[in-house]
Protein backbone atom coordinates (compact mmCIF):
# COMPACT_ATOMS: atom_id res chain seq x y z
CA UNK A 1 0.00 0.00 0.00
CA UNK A 2 2.88 2.18 0.59
CA UNK A 3 4.88 1.75 -2.19
CA UNK A 4 1.68 2.50 -4.48
CA UNK A 5 1.64 5.90 -2.71
CA UNK A 6 5.02 6.63 -2.54
CA UNK A 7 5.95 6.02 -6.53
CA UNK A 8 2.57 8.99 -7.25
CA UNK A 9 3.84 11.18 -4.09
CA UNK A 10 8.16 11.03 -5.59
CA UNK A 11 6.77 11.97 -9.08
CA UNK A 12 4.44 14.83 -7.86
CA UNK A 13 7.52 16.35 -5.78
CA UNK A 14 9.82 16.01 -8.68
CA UNK A 15 7.24 17.13 -11.27
CA UNK A 16 7.11 20.41 -8.98
CA UNK A 17 10.89 20.82 -8.71
CA UNK A 18 11.81 21.05 -12.02
CA UNK A 19 8.69 22.77 -13.44
CA UNK A 20 10.49 25.66 -13.25
CA UNK A 21 7.44 27.14 -10.32
CA UNK A 22 8.40 29.88 -8.41
CA UNK A 23 6.90 29.18 -5.01
CA UNK A 24 9.33 28.83 -2.57
CA UNK A 25 9.19 25.19 -0.44
CA UNK A 26 9.34 26.84 2.50
CA UNK A 27 6.77 29.60 3.71
CA UNK A 28 8.73 33.12 3.50
CA UNK A 29 6.43 35.09 5.24
CA UNK A 30 2.40 34.52 6.52
CA UNK A 31 0.11 34.26 3.68
CA UNK A 32 -3.26 35.84 3.67
CA UNK A 33 -6.55 33.89 2.38
CA UNK A 34 -5.72 32.74 -1.17
CA UNK A 35 -2.51 34.06 -1.20
CA UNK A 36 0.80 32.52 -2.24
CA UNK A 37 4.05 33.84 -1.08
CA UNK A 38 7.00 33.25 -3.36
CA UNK A 39 10.74 34.13 -2.40
CA UNK A 40 11.60 34.79 -5.94
CA UNK A 41 8.95 36.19 -7.87
CA UNK A 42 9.24 36.15 -11.96
CA UNK A 43 10.11 39.39 -14.06
CA UNK A 44 7.53 41.87 -14.26
CA UNK A 45 4.28 41.53 -16.30
CA UNK A 46 4.80 42.16 -20.24
CA UNK A 47 3.76 45.66 -21.44
CA UNK A 48 -0.47 45.49 -22.48
CA UNK A 49 -0.66 45.36 -26.29
CA UNK A 50 -2.52 48.66 -27.22
CA UNK A 51 -6.31 48.27 -27.22
CA UNK A 52 -8.93 50.68 -28.58
CA UNK A 53 -11.25 52.95 -25.60
CA UNK A 54 -15.06 52.63 -26.41
CA UNK A 55 -17.65 55.18 -25.68
CA UNK A 56 -18.47 54.64 -21.80
CA UNK A 57 -22.04 52.68 -21.16
CA UNK A 58 -22.99 54.97 -18.51
CA UNK A 59 -22.76 57.91 -16.42
CA UNK A 60 -19.82 57.41 -14.31
CA UNK A 61 -18.55 54.18 -15.51
CA UNK A 62 -14.29 54.21 -15.70
CA UNK A 63 -12.18 52.49 -17.86
CA UNK A 64 -9.86 50.16 -16.44
CA UNK A 65 -6.72 49.59 -18.66
CA UNK A 66 -6.12 45.86 -19.84
CA UNK A 67 -3.51 44.56 -17.87
CA UNK A 68 -1.78 41.27 -16.71
CA UNK A 69 -2.22 38.97 -13.97
CA UNK A 70 -0.42 36.19 -12.26
CA UNK A 71 -2.28 33.22 -12.10
CA UNK A 72 0.23 31.60 -9.84
CA UNK A 73 2.53 29.86 -12.42
CA UNK A 74 2.74 32.89 -15.49
CA UNK A 75 1.53 36.14 -16.29
CA UNK A 76 -2.34 36.13 -17.99
CA UNK A 77 -3.47 39.18 -20.26
CA UNK A 78 -7.03 40.52 -18.55
CA UNK A 79 -8.98 43.05 -21.63
CA UNK A 80 -9.36 46.36 -20.32
CA UNK A 81 -12.94 47.04 -19.23
CA UNK A 82 -15.59 49.49 -17.97
CA UNK A 83 -16.45 49.04 -14.18
CA UNK A 84 -18.41 51.85 -11.59
CA UNK A 85 -15.91 52.78 -8.78
CA UNK A 86 -17.20 51.98 -5.38
CA UNK A 87 -17.45 55.36 -4.04
CA UNK A 88 -16.35 59.08 -5.61
CA UNK A 89 -12.78 59.28 -4.68
CA UNK A 90 -11.92 55.60 -5.28
CA UNK A 91 -9.11 54.60 -7.66
CA UNK A 92 -8.58 51.26 -9.38
CA UNK A 93 -4.66 49.97 -8.74
CA UNK A 94 -3.54 48.15 -11.15
CA UNK A 95 -2.15 44.40 -10.03
CA UNK A 96 1.50 44.31 -8.30
CA UNK A 97 4.19 42.00 -6.25
CA UNK A 98 3.86 43.61 -3.12
CA UNK A 99 6.72 42.35 -0.39
CA UNK A 100 5.74 40.10 2.16
CA UNK A 101 8.28 39.12 5.51
CA UNK A 102 11.20 37.93 3.01
CA UNK A 103 9.14 37.03 0.71
CA UNK A 104 6.54 38.41 -2.18
CA UNK A 105 3.10 38.09 -3.01
CA UNK A 106 0.90 38.98 -6.44
CA UNK A 107 -1.45 41.53 -5.22
CA UNK A 108 -4.51 41.45 -7.90
CA UNK A 109 -5.88 44.94 -9.19
CA UNK A 110 -8.38 46.32 -7.06
CA UNK A 111 -9.94 49.44 -6.03
CA UNK A 112 -8.71 51.39 -3.60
Amino acid sequence: MIKAIALPLTLLVIGSAISGCYVSAEPVAPAGEGEVVVADPPPPPPLPPPEPVPPPPAPGAVWVTGAHRWDGHRYVYERGHYDQPPRANARYVQGHWEARGRGKVWVNGHWG
